[in-house]
């Protein structure tokens, strides 16, 4: 601000130089309200320069450099009814009003907004923005908004108009008809409406919103928990397709398995379709509950067979295998194993001769042991 005082302290330079960037309103401060006439008015870009005479709105000056003289302020004149032609100081108030865009104000919704989703039925969203004002009538937001503050900045009327928009935007939504899962689609949309709906009650307080956005519509956290659930079941599709794709996968981790983790495979893989089993037959069993038909597809598989006991052989220093039962008998009618190969498998106690393991008993059933030494 600028104070020159002269002729006795009254002022005759009249100007305001904003460096707070949130502030909507300021009050000219001037020595005993005298202003002379004559004196020089400098209104800035994005400004507005309000006269308040004796309690009544008198001119309003937009952008430009002014001498304050009786040819540019007519109703300043009807109002004073000045006798000797303005060679004396006449008292008003003067306000500058800041015109410019106010933009990046935050907008939320406190509580859930509850709406009937075409989809979900009864459901909660949350949502939240942006926007943007500014001082479209400054006459009007004088008198509506302001009054006689000397100072008004943006906080000051930032909560009203968040109200205002969290309103519209809770009878937007509720009234759209459109899918929650859909919303995210048509913010744009969404936004323009809200900024429609609000701009009448805006205009009543001498603003405008230029800008408006929903950032974002979201689901309570349970919902959203809900939904993952649903989507999953939508990715795993046919459930006796997807068992039969688990034991592939788990026969083939075994087939490339060495060692314990062969074993731990075939656990595996029976553990994998006897759950995918009782996941089929849930379903199933749903389905007939809610009156739903019976699937006509492909019988549900029978139980999976026990995993196999596979075994090493260590021979010339080195471990072999892991072999099958079957494996074991063709190497056998090989000469490549017999009763005093040495054997190992998973839950054995160190390396035992195959003719003193239990579990290879049947292999040797068929075969006679060594003979007896001559003699």
């Amino acid at each position: 601000m600028v104070f020159n005082f002269l002729k006795g302290q009254f002022i005759d330079v009249i100007e305001w130089l904003d460096d707070s960037r949130d502030t909507l309103v300021y009050r000219f401060e001037r020595y005993g309200n005298n202003i002379m006439m004559g004196a020089k008015l400098t209104v800035r870009e994005g400004q507005a320069a309000v006269f308040i005479h004796e309690g009544q709105m008198a001119d309003i000056f937009g952008p430009g450099l002014y001498e304050l003289q009786t040819n540019n302020m007519p109703l300043m004149t009807a109002l004073q009814h000045w006798s000797h032609g303005f060679d004396s100081p006449f008292k008003s108030e003067i306000y500058f009003v800041n015109t410019r865009r106010f933009p990046g104000l935050k907008w939320g919704t406190q509580n859930p907004i509850m709406l009937r989703d075409p989809e979900f039925g009864a459901l909660r969203l949350r949502a939240f923005g942006s926007y943007t004002i500014r001082v479209q009538d400054p006459g009007v937001f004088m008198t509506e908004i302001v009054g006689t503050d000397g100072e008004f900045t943006e906080d000051e009327i930032s909560g009203q108009i968040r109200n205002i928009v969290v309103q519209k935007v809770s009878q937007t939504l509720a009234s759209s008809g459109i899918a929650a899962l859909d919303m995210a689609a048509n913010t744009s949309d969404l936004s323009r409406i809200v900024g429609e709906a609000i701009d009448p009650t805006l205009k009543d307080y001498g603003l405008s919103m230029p800008e408006l956005y929903i950032e974002n519509i979201s689901l309570p956290p349970e919902v959203e928990k809900v939904l993952d659930q649903r989507s999953s079941m939508g990715i795993v599709g046919d459930l006796n397709k997807y068992s039969q794709f688990s034991a592939a996968q788990a026969m083939q981790t075994a087939a490339s398995a060495g060692g314990d983790n062969a074993m731990g495979a075939g656990l595996g893989m029976g553990m994998g379709m006897g759950m995918a089993q009782t996941m089929a037959n849930a379903m199933s069993g749903n389905n007939q509950q809610s009156g739903g038909a019976p699937s006509a597809s492909a019988p549900p598989p029978p139980p999976p067979p026990p995993a196999a006991t596979v075994w090493h052989v260590a021979a010339n220093g080195q471990t072999t295998g892991p072999f099958t039962d079957s494996q074991l008998r063709e190497m056998m009618s090989q000469g490549n194993f017999g009763r005093d190969s040495m054997v190992w498998t998973a839950g054995q106690d160190g390396w035992k001769k195959a003719g003193e393991v239990g579990g290879l008993a049947p292999i040797f059933a068929s075969v006679p042991p060594p003979p007896p030494p001559a003699g």
